[in-house]
């Protein structure tokens, strides 16, 4: 019987990705995929992504443009969107060739950042009697400025919910920030462990949530603890308020 299986399903983000993106490029089996996200300046339409096949047979992908947005509470979203022409959609490469996929925008982004991802699936070969084929995902974000200057404008706080604690960020920025290597600490110097389960892109006008392991190391509703993190707009150290879910 001939199977294969996807590593991600079609909603999934970067986050719950079979293949991490990590360094200069995004790498699946034989694929490589350069860059790993894409900027586009104000009134930039256009731009291109190199995809190589490293292995020794002709592989086939499928490249499709998704929008993607984060909901108040953080849950993240891609729906089909036509705002991103891909060229071409479906391709063939070689062995050791590589093939450059072009990036069009239909409109330039008003008032705020516009947010998309690129997925790339690679489509597998027929599979023998018996074996299983795995169609791997790769997902490029792309972040393109409006006409207007727009920046970042992160918030955090801790919250309590159920018995749960979570630290959360809000963006009412027109563009996106990125946080990484997030470390929380109590009055004392102790350390507060979060999940690191959660993207670490905030959107602009989005928000995004870390659960805290162990909440009840987190102070009451008044109290505070110690944020330290890197984010793309600098070092960030600074005390955030434990607050009552909203």
């Amino acid at each position: 019987m001939t199977a294969y299986r996807r590593v991600a399903g079609a909603g999934a983000l970067a986050a719950g990705l079979a293949v991490l993106l990590a360094g200069g490029a995004a790498k699946a089996q034989s694929l490589t995929v350069l860059p790993v996200n894409i900027s586009m300046a104000p009134g930039q339409l256009a731009s291109t992504l190199t995809v190589i096949n490293q292995g020794t047979a002709e592989t086939s992908v499928q490249v499709r443009a998704l929008a993607w947005s984060q909901a108040a509470d953080g849950k993240e979203t891609l729906v089909p969107s036509d705002q991103v022409l891909a060229s071409p959609p479906i391709v063939t490469i070689a062995a050791g060739a590589t093939q450059v996929v072009r990036l069009v925008l239909r409109s330039a982004p008003q008032g705020k950042e516009a947010t998309y991802r690129i997925l790339l699936d690679q489509i597998p070969p027929p599979a023998a009697p018996g074996m299983v084929r795995i169609a791997l995902r790769l997902s490029i974000p792309v972040f393109a400025e409006p006409d207007t200057r727009a920046v970042s404008h992160v918030q955090y706080h801790v919250e309590r919910d159920a018995g749960q604690a979570f630290l959360v960020a809000l963006n009412d920025g027109g563009r996106h920030d990125t946080v990484r290597d997030i470390a929380l600490t109590t009055t004392d110097g102790s350390a507060v462990k979060t999940v690191a389960d959660a993207s670490p892109y905030i959107l602009a006008g989005a928000a995004q949530r870390w659960r805290i392991v162990g909440p009840d190391r987190v102070p009451a509703t008044g109290g505070s603890l110690r944020l330290s993190a890197r984010a793309d707009s600098g070092a960030i150290s600074e005390p955030v308020p434990v607050v009552a879910q909203p």
